[in-house]
């Protein structure tokens, strides 16, 4: 795996603080959205890989996580304001020099507010990554699927007022640590000394109800008109998605091509949601070789890629 040094910084964006990873020094923007329940610590294994490749490399700790700032209020983590928030950072990055095209890399809430921002065309990209999230079309979608809807069950749950904050936090967030270690399919990838950051983030005054209403905030009423009657997105998109994902179903990628018509879709058989964490070898393989305009590679069981006859 790369090796550059990943420093963290705070960075004033949309009139918040953000906790930001920072990796790499090149004139190109890789922002990297992390979803639910994790952080920029989440992206660990792709930041110098991003590096490498020229870019700098941005990990924000979204708002309410970490100690990036925590407006409170339910309504402060509408989908407008979140994509605000990546607007923000964007603009503060062309402040500091970062003044090339920008790449957008989401996973799980991430990807929610990553799909919508582009979605919402409130900033130019160049190029999209996206894993373990569908568009948010074909979500709502599969909500109609009493399939999906049983996988979906915590979104529900996180309507309740105080108790989903209680039991999550339980134990020194042990319910945290537990959402990793049991969705995952290679469970040697979540150690305790990758859990523990997660845990003491989610008890964090204050950081568990901010999180939470992320689910508070959106699910609630009518969806947001670009995730109903969704314009194309016509920006070159890599989907990676685990197909053991026991939150979101696969067939949930079915159909993207219909709204992403420049789309790379590849899956990671027996790999969990937490895909870029369990399987950051093969995902990173398979990013590297689509930025740099090479033949994705197929993986096998397990994540494992794919040797063509010659062996590569």
């Amino acid at each position: 795996m790369d090796t550059t040094p990943i420093e963290t910084a705070f960075i004033e964006a949309n009139g918040l603080s953000f906790e930001v990873d920072s990796c790499g020094t090149g004139e190109r923007l890789a922002l990297f959205l992390h979803g639910f329940p994790e952080s920029k610590y989440s992206w660990r294994f792709q930041m110098p890989l991003m590096a490498r490749l020229g870019y700098t490399a941005w990990a924000p700790n979204l708002r309410g996580y970490g100690h990036s700032s925590r407006p409170a209020g339910r309504e402060a983590y509408r989908i407008e304001a979140l994509c605000d928030d990546v607007a923000g950072l964007i603009d503060a990055a062309r402040t500091r020099g970062i003044t090339g095209p920008v790449t957008l890399i989401m996973h799980d809430w991430g990807g929610i507010i990553g799909w919508t921002f582009a979605l919402k065309k409130l900033r130019p990209l160049e190029k999209i990554i996206v894993l373990n999230i569908p568009h948010p079309t074909l979500f709502f979608r599969g909500l109609r699927n009493f399939a999906q809807l049983r996988k979906s069950w915590y979104v529900f749950f996180f309507q309740l007022p105080w108790l989903p904050e209680k039991m999550m936090t339980a134990r020194d967030a042990r319910a945290i640590g537990n959402a990793f270690y049991n969705m995952a399919i290679d469970k040697s990838r979540f150690p305790d000394s990758v859990l523990d950051p997660y845990r003491k983030n989610a008890l964090l005054p204050g950081a568990m109800t901010a999180m939470i209403n992320y689910y508070r905030a959106n699910f609630r009423g009518s969806p947001p008109p670009e995730w109903t009657d969704p314009p194309l997105i016509t920006t070159p998109t890599l989907m990676i998605w685990g197909t053991a994902d026991s939150a979101l179903g696969t067939e949930l990628t079915i159909g993207t091509q219909d709204l992403v018509p420049n789309l790379t879709l590849r899956y990671l058989p027996q790999v969990s949601h937490w895909v870029q964490q369990e399987a950051p070898e093969t995902v990173n393989t398979m990013i590297e070789a689509w930025l740099t305009g090479k033949n994705v590679p197929e993986a096998g069981y397990g994540g494992r890629l794919m040797l063509d006859a010659a062996g590569h």
